[in-house]
């Protein structure tokens, strides 16, 4: 550890402990979601279970509540319900990093816990430069930084990070996100037989390439990973246009079905999906647990979309996580449920089946700030809407066969709403937090993720029929 990283640990600290008692005078701080000390969170990174404990990394700007050179910083669970903050794991304090290490992924090999990252390097004109970097671990906690492990290859603007490592058939691949010269969002792989030399291989898909035209100028974050026999490429690209219900955030979030074949290379796929309806999720990135699940991690947010206009930036942090979730692959589809830890929060609970005609009603929630809600449907004869506290609605249009979240914007106040087709609805599967929902459709067939902001004190959630609706609800206090 240099003089530089020490300084800088020693600076974010300093600021944690003195902005810790406005931190927590917040109305929005959160409850059960993973969020920053101090400062601006942003993408997940290096997430894995590693020796029975999951280690979730993160963007993290200690220093303000705008973006800039980012730490790594770092929570782990036992559990995926309960987090602890660790020690900074990596500072921007080298000649490779020194204005971010930026966003990568985890890996375990002869027991260590080696981490890919980014590093990002800026000259005086504010040009960039950009390196995969490697850091190794011998207890999941503090790191040594290895340094340099590839290099930007020809043909490539400065825009080339994000590195997700996996091994196949005895070697090593890494893909990126990375935008061509002519600024074409692609994503690459690179391989390599010991961690530490890497051979680019070529793209594997992307925008103007044989299977797909213009789509996007830089793809962002990648994760390949196979679900089902199948391969998946879970990807952020950048720049796509709205197409009615679709591509309505700035950046997307989405994924690709298909066969990856490493020799050629080429991703052979099918058509992009986006991962979340809602207002705020991007970078998502998974793990595979030590018992085989497949679980998800996003950002609840997106870049360049007000986030300066969040209320809790005078309260010196921004942003949070969503919620670990469970991926499998049913019909080409990604289903994401919320992890079955969740259910040892559970307090409080209540069931009750309620028969609306053209009325409302107010659900009977113990703690509207902390809660999950879980609606089953018996009979809808057109369709309802539920109020979340003031701030959001979710409407279903039976005829239309549309869900729609609604929310009130932080940046101009002004209605703004997400929309996504269902042939029909089964259950809903809700949950509250002091400023953040997220809503699981039809066992976790679509989610809406989103950020909202009620007026403090306003703990009401009503639903009202159009025309008569029959609909179990079962609700708790997460705590």
């Amino acid at each position: 550890m240099n003089l530089q990283d020490q300084e800088l640990r020693r600076q974010a600290m300093e600021r944690v402990e003195t902005y810790q008692p406005l931190v927590n005078q917040d109305p929005y701080r959160l409850h059960y979601h993973i969020m920053p000390p101090v400062g601006l969170l942003n993408d997940p990174n290096g997430f894995i279970h590693w020796k029975g404990t999951y280690h979730l990394f993160y963007q993290w700007m200690p220093f303000k509540t705008g973006h800039g050179a980012k730490f790594w910083g770092h929570y782990s669970s036992a559990d995926l319900v309960h987090w602890r903050h660790e020690e900074i794991a990596l500072t921007p304090s080298d000649w490779y990093d020194q204005n971010g290490c930026y966003s990568g992924s985890a890996i375990d090999e002869n027991g260590l816990l080696h981490v890919f990252y980014t590093g990002n390097v800026r000259d005086e004109e504010g040009n960039r430069e950009t390196y995969q970097c490697l850091a190794v671990s011998k207890d999941g906690i503090t790191f040594e930084k290895q340094g340099v492990v590839a290099r930007l290859p020809e043909g490539y603007t400065a825009h080339f990070r994000d590195p997700k490592v996996w091994k196949k058939n005895g070697r090593w691949y890494m893909v990126l996100g990375a935008q061509t010269e002519r600024l074409e969002g692609r994503a690459v792989l690179f391989s390599s037989e010991n961690l530490t030399e890497w051979s680019f291989l070529g793209d594997i898909t992307g925008s103007h390439t044989a299977q797909l035209d213009e789509f996007g100028y830089m793809w962002e974050c990648p994760d390949m990973i196979t679900l089902g026999g199948k391969d998946v490429l879970i990807v952020c690209p950048q720049g796509l246009e709205a197409e009615g219900f679709r591509f309505q955030n700035v950046y997307q979030s989405g994924y690709f079905v298909g066969k990856l074949d490493e020799r050629k290379p080429e991703f052979r796929h099918g058509e992009f999906e986006e991962l979340d309806r809602g207002f705020d999720f991007y970078a998502p990135q998974t793990t595979q647990d030590e018992s085989g699940r497949r679980i998800l991690i996003a950002w609840m947010g997106v870049p360049d979309q007000g986030e300066q206009s969040h209320p809790t930036i005078p309260y010196e942090w921004v942003h949070c996580m969503t919620l670990p979730r469970e991926l499998t692959l049913e019909n080409n589809r990604l289903i994401q449920k919320p992890v079955q830890e969740l259910r040892t929060l559970r307090q409080n609970g209540n069931s009750v089946q309620i028969s609306l005609k053209q009325d409302a009603e107010m659900l009977d929630i113990v703690s509207p700030e902390k809660a999950e809600i879980l609606l089953v449907p018996q009979y809808i004869e057109e369709g309802f809407e539920i109020s979340f506290r003031g701030a959001a609605r979710l409407i279903y249009r039976k005829a239309e066969g549309v869900l729609t979240l609604e929310r009130q914007s932080y940046v101009d106040e002004r209605t703004e709403a997400r929309h996504c087709r269902i042939a029909g609805l089964k259950d809903l599967n809700i949950f509250l937090d002091a400023s953040s929902v997220e809503i699981f459709v039809n066992g976790g067939e679509e989610v809406f993720t989103a950020r909202y902001f009620p007026s403090p004190g306003n703990n009401h959630v009503w639903i009202s029929g159009r025309k008569e609706i029959i609909m179990n609800v079962s609700s708790w206090t997460i705590a």
